[in-house]
């Protein structure tokens, strides 16, 4: 590596790598992908085959692999914009191209060590440590390649601020449309198990980080619409996309049941969905969203706008690079500032010990602790 190289501000890292879930790209990869997703939990193919008819409405092609694609050209073009011409990789964990063909990409470049952003905001296991895992799973072997990792970043600025504003945008809107006393607020984001909800977070502190952060940050973005439009708009957190053994409690309410009560409670007539939990539009936005949650609010007589998510918005993507260089300004032994939007607590980038435990087994993961 040249002298000018290593002096950029991302030092010491020289590469980047942009980890996500994955998605199918062709009707022959529905059902593979979702053995993937599933693997392990004892799902039969018929209850698949149920799931992938979602992807069928939308020609077996999940929006996700599109979205990621043109994030990673929209970093590549910040990172340069900021003299930081680093490569950046996409590597899923459930489809091509897969995290260890990303690795094999960057080491082939010569990267050494790797900052990695994962495409979820939030700390729970399914969001965070099995993003960790796959990433301890796909270094076995690779002597001398050092992965870390940017902190949780719901409460950043680029992402909870890009948020706010659509929702005041699609507040007042509703607001104008019926009246101040007729529109709610319901943050939707992926419903999880309870006892992943109740065990999410460090290991010794109360749990329930997954649900808690997300609850804040609607709290505040509802505040911040209530007192622009000089309102008391009912608002809270709802949840889309249950899945698993109808045996098992997972977190609710549904987004769907909420709409329903609302409708028969008969004070609501206009209900603005805002997807919290998710970054881009994909199936769980585009299907459960777009498509259930429309249906169920036609069915109910109830108004809807659903507020877009950040993954397509320029400060997104400059909140994504600011939070690399935080921590690359870490771990070169520098404090840097952790910005958050409306003084929201920010969560370190080392996940500590217990942290949003694997429930099922134990196993190795990367970027923490332990």
């Amino acid at each position: 590596m040249s002298d000018q190289a290593a002096a950029h501000p991302l030092r010491p890292y020289d590469a980047v790598l942009v980890q996500s879930f994955g998605g199918p790209e062709g009707p022959d990869e529905v059902l593979p992908f979702l053995r993937r997703v599933t693997a392990g939990r004892g799902v039969p193919d018929e209850r698949l085959a149920e799931v992938g008819e979602h992807y069928d409405r939308v020609g077996g092609v999940s929006p996700l692999p599109a979205l990621n694609r043109r994030l990673v050209a929209d970093l590549t073009a910040e990172l340069a914009a900021r003299e930081c011409p680093l490569p950046v990789a996409l590597g899923n964990r459930n489809s091509a191209p897969f995290v260890p063909d990303a690795l094999d990409e960057l080491s082939a470049g010569g990267a050494r060590r790797i900052l990695v952003v994962p495409t979820s905001a939030w700390r729970s296991y399914s969001s965070c440590r099995q993003y960790r895992e796959g990433l301890a799973d796909a270094v076995e072997g690779r002597e001398g390649l050092v992965l870390d990792k940017v902190r949780p970043f719901g409460e950043h600025p680029g992402f909870a601020a890009t948020l706010a504003a659509d929702t005041l945008a699609a507040s007042r809107a509703a607001v104008e449309a019926v009246g101040a006393d007729r529109v709610a607020l319901l943050y939707v984001t992926h419903s999880i198990p309870d006892a992943m909800d109740e065990t999410s977070g460090p290991g010794d502190g109360d749990g329930r980080a997954y649900s808690a952060d997300q609850a804040e940050l609607a709290a505040a973005i509802t505040a911040e619409v209530d007192t622009v439009l000089g309102t008391d708009l009912p608002a809270g957190l709802c949840f889309c996309s249950r899945s698993g053994s109808p045996r098992t409690p997972w977190l609710e309410p549904d987004v769907n049941d909420r709409m329903r009560e609302l409708a028969d409670e008969g004070e609501i007539a206009h209900v603005v969905v805002v997807p919290i939990g998710f970054i881009s539009d994909h199936m769980e936005v585009v299907h459960d969203l777009d498509v259930e949650a429309a249906a169920t609010a036609a069915e109910v007589g109830l108004g809807m706008s659903r507020v877009p998510t950040p993954g397509s918005d320029k400060a997104f993507v400059t909140g994504l690079v600011d939070l690399m260089l935080e921590r690359a300004a870490q771990a070169r032994g520098e404090q840097p500032v952790r910005p958050t939007w409306r003084d929201l607590d920010s969560h370190p980038a080392v996940c500590p010990v217990g942290c949003c435990p694997n429930l099922r087994e134990a196993r190795p993961a990367l970027c923490g602790s332990d």
